[in-house]
């Protein structure tokens, strides 16, 4: 393997990374930025983060119109390897409870009867999205192209300052948990999340999609962010080190991100040049810039790597992990 070329891979986007090949969604439904009166929530339990290798345990589907309850899908699904202990322990889902449950290609057609071409609303909606894309495409030999609204993208914009995560936001909003990581319950949860921020934004006045629209440009000069302590670890991966991003992010602002840079004595840069030492690849999905499923910045990136740069490619995920 070339010096500088990354195996991290972009689940989000199912790009490849490094040039290890990915599948592309080409025929994925719109991600949009929008309330709406009827649709359809939806979540999934998987055995892991990507669905190359993954499998979905759980799916729950759940109709609304006008904020009341219009009727409901959901099943178990017989993985074909063992659930391991840890997802387990996490969503409660035995590999007992599975044994007599249908296999995927079998709950697939009556979940895209249910389905129709409603709007799909889900938490983190992307990861939900692309299991069932490459499900339908490796049972039904057909893309999962339905439109779908992320409660997570639509959070990011309006709070600042809170965490995301769907758990966080119930507690934010004063909304009961009593199950989680269970697909029904996270359902519930999540209509309860889009109906309160929907009427949030009525009672402030937001036009949702023009805030989008809007605070989408950068609001920062690179310059202002320093360092906030005086002395440095120079074994820190990132330490003296020139760090670009591209796409959306989904843990932190990107001034956030750009600050987590700096701290530990770090170089962080608004573009690729021959300086650049990694460029971590944000969601994409929520980007205008990209063309043929790449950002320009990525392309550039790729260029200098095959001229033999010190540069690497990674997810947002492997670089916090890297952190």
């Amino acid at each position: 393997m070339p010096l500088g070329i990354t195996i991290s891979f972009d689940v989000e986007n199912g790009v490849h990374i490094g040039g290890i090949p990915r599948t592309i969604r080409e025929q994925k439904g719109e991600n949009q930025f929008a309330f709406l009166d009827d649709y359809i929530v939806l979540d999934l339990e998987t055995t892991g983060l990507d669905p190359t290798f993954d499998e979905i345990i759980e799916i729950a589907a759940v109709k609304y119109s006008n904020g009341e309850k219009i009727s409901e899908f959901t099943t178990l699904i017989k993985p074909e390897e063992k659930i391991d202990s840890y997802i387990t322990q996490l969503t409660g889902i035995t590999n007992e409870m599975v044994k007599d449950a249908p296999k995927i290609e079998k709950i697939l057609p009556d979940l895209m009867q249910f389905l129709g071409d409603s709007i799909v609303i889900a938490h983190n909606a992307n990861f939900d999205i692309n299991f069932l894309y490459d499900n339908f495409m490796s049972c039904m030999n057909q893309p999962f192209s339905n439109d779908f609204i992320d409660t997570m993208r639509i959070s990011r914009k309006l709070f600042r300052g809170i965490r995301h995560r769907l758990i966080d936001l119930a507690n934010e909003f004063g909304i009961e948990v009593d199950v989680q990581h269970r697909s029904m319950a996270d359902c519930e949860i999540t209509q309860k999340v889009y109906e309160h921020m929907k009427n949030y934004c009525f009672i402030k006045a937001i036009d949702i999609a023009n805030l989008y629209k809007t605070s989408h440009g950068k609001s920062y000069d690179i310059k202002e962010f320093k360092p906030e302590v005086d002395e440095f670890d120079d074994s820190h991966p990132v330490y003296g080190r020139s760090v670009c991003f591209t796409g959306v992010l989904e843990k932190f602002q990107r001034k956030e991100a750009l600050q987590i840079v700096a701290n530990p004595g770090g170089i962080p840069t608004d573009s690729v040049t021959i300086s650049t030492n990694f460029l971590v690849l944000g969601n994409n999905d929520y980007c205008s810039s990209i063309k043929d499923g790449k950002s320009s910045k990525q392309k550039k990136a790729e260029e200098l790597i095959l001229k033999g740069h010190d540069l690497t490619i990674i997810s947002e995920k492997a670089f916090y992990d890297m952190l």
